[in-house]
């Protein structure tokens, strides 16, 4: 008789903002203990996010384990037991970066631009503000990405692109039209605010390298996920969930749904899993 089992989990990878979080960036007291219960049961918890390290305060009290997290799309992984200490990174080299800057200028007139550094954020004057970094550098791309001497300068993590007026899942398809094989485009907002990373970094080429330095096959984890940045990481891992207020493309990638973040659904499926992973104790 064939098992129809599936194989035990040993990580979960979640996204924070749309998906653990509630709308007010708050862990919920039963995300606090579904978190803790994983651990407990042996099942590692990876935060995989869009946010930059320092950004990741939301998260940081409920770090067990190892205490690593993949930031910036993938660029980043930090240990946030040390404060957010990069321990990897995957740039977006400056000179590519400069040519997408100069695609989308042509591609989508009116676009502005940020620079995510491994140091801080900086931006042009057409970019909304980052009320949270008030010692940001304002300036055009171009002077933002200069350096002097190649190398030297602090590593571009991302390039963000917003548009005042552009449908945001039409400004991802003319950004990725105009940028083509350069770089990887994404997004995570709401708005048609765009997240450019190295070519082939992704939430899931970095999930997938971490797993493979643990000795964890996709079959092994859990992902959960809310918008187009989470489809690839979805895909790649054995099961996965489209929170129940998800992009619906991100719906059509995951294999399975659960409520949305503001009523605990990662939470909700954590438990499940938690007590699968009793129940192989048992047998």
């Amino acid at each position: 008789m064939t098992s129809t089992r599936t194989a035990r989990t040993r990580l979960i990878a979640t996204d924070l903002d749309g998906t653990l979080l509630r709308d007010d960036k708050s862990v919920s007291e039963r995300t606090v203990a579904a978190l803790a219960a994983a651990e407990r049961a042996g099942i590692e918890v990876f935060f995989v996010t869009g946010r930059p390290a320092r950004w990741m305060d939301v998260v940081s009290d409920h770090v067990h384990g190892h205490g690593l997290a993949i930031c910036a799309n993938g660029a980043a992984v930090v240990d946030l037991h040390s404060g957010g200490t990069f321990m990897e990174v995957r740039p977006l080299r400056r000179p590519v970066a400069l040519d997408v800057v100069r695609a989308l200028r042509t591609a989508a007139r009116g676009t502005s631009f940020a620079v995510e550094l491994t140091t801080g954020i900086h931006y042009e004057p057409q970019y909304p503000p980052f009320f949270l970094d008030p010692g940001a550098t304002v300036a055009t791309a171009e002077k933002l990405l200069y350096e002097e001497t190649p190398g030297a300068a602090a590593p571009v993590l991302k390039l963000l692109a917003q548009h005042p007026e552009l449908d945001p899942d039409d400004f991802l398809a003319v950004a990725r039209a105009a940028v083509g094989d350069l770089a990887s485009v994404t997004r995570s907002s709401p708005t048609a605010l765009l997240e450019i990373s190295g070519l082939g970094v992704s939430k899931a080429s970095t999930l997938a390298h971490c797993c493979a330095e643990r000795g964890i096959t996709p079959d092994q984890v859990v992902a959960f996920g809310d918008m187009p940045n989470d489809i690839e990481m979805l895909s790649w891992a054995g099961r996965s969930y489209a929170m129940g207020n998800a992009h619906p493309d991100v719906i059509a990638a995951a294999s399975g749904r659960t409520v949305g973040n503001n009523e605990d659904g990662v939470a909700l499926i954590i438990e499940q899993l938690v007590a699968e992973a009793v129940g192989d104790l048992r047998l």
